[in-house]
């Protein structure tokens, strides 16, 4: 499913980065894979290939794992659920070997702030070329409701 979704138009301002003006700043495709409960396989991204539920977005180099998931349930909407979590993995290929490297990146709860949602694309060390994995995990149901019997 490749789908292009464009980032809102929003400044924010870093100590240790330097504002991006989204207004005259070309943004980047950044190729998103997601999948349900895990991380798509190492393997999928060897030699060239890369897994088939792949989902793009332009945006920019101050994207935040929050602002990434905000997009991701525009088009997912599933994934609103109070409780989802994305766990964020790079991808990126290793210069010396035919095999790509993966570094974890962080993780989003809906409905909870979390240390990682404001973790910038650059604060990450993404490089445009680079893909984004993202394991999403739906809150579990729990128990089935316990029944009352009369007397």
């Amino acid at each position: 499913m490749a789908s292009t979704l464009e980032s809102k138009v929003e400044e924010r301002k870093d100590n240790n980065e330097k504002t991006i003006d989204r207004e005259k700043t070309c943004p980047l495709l950044l190729r998103v894979f997601c999948s349900t409960g895990r991380h798509n396989a190492l393997t999928e991204y060897r030699r060239g290939n890369v897994p088939p539920n792949e989902l793009q977005i332009y945006t920019w180099m101050d994207a935040t794992l929050k602002e990434l998931v905000n997009l991701i349930q525009d088009v997912n909407p599933d994934t609103r659920r109070r409780g989802t979590i994305f766990e964020f993995r790079l991808i990126y290929p290793d210069l010396n070997k035919p095999i790509p490297r993966m570094k974890e990146l962080g993780t989003v709860t809906m409905g909870q702030k979390g240390f990682d949602d404001t973790k910038t694309l650059l604060q990450l060390g993404f490089m445009i070329g680079d893909f984004m994995d993202i394991a999403i995990t739906h809150p579990s149901r729990g128990p089935p409701p316990r029944r009352i019997r009369p007397y």
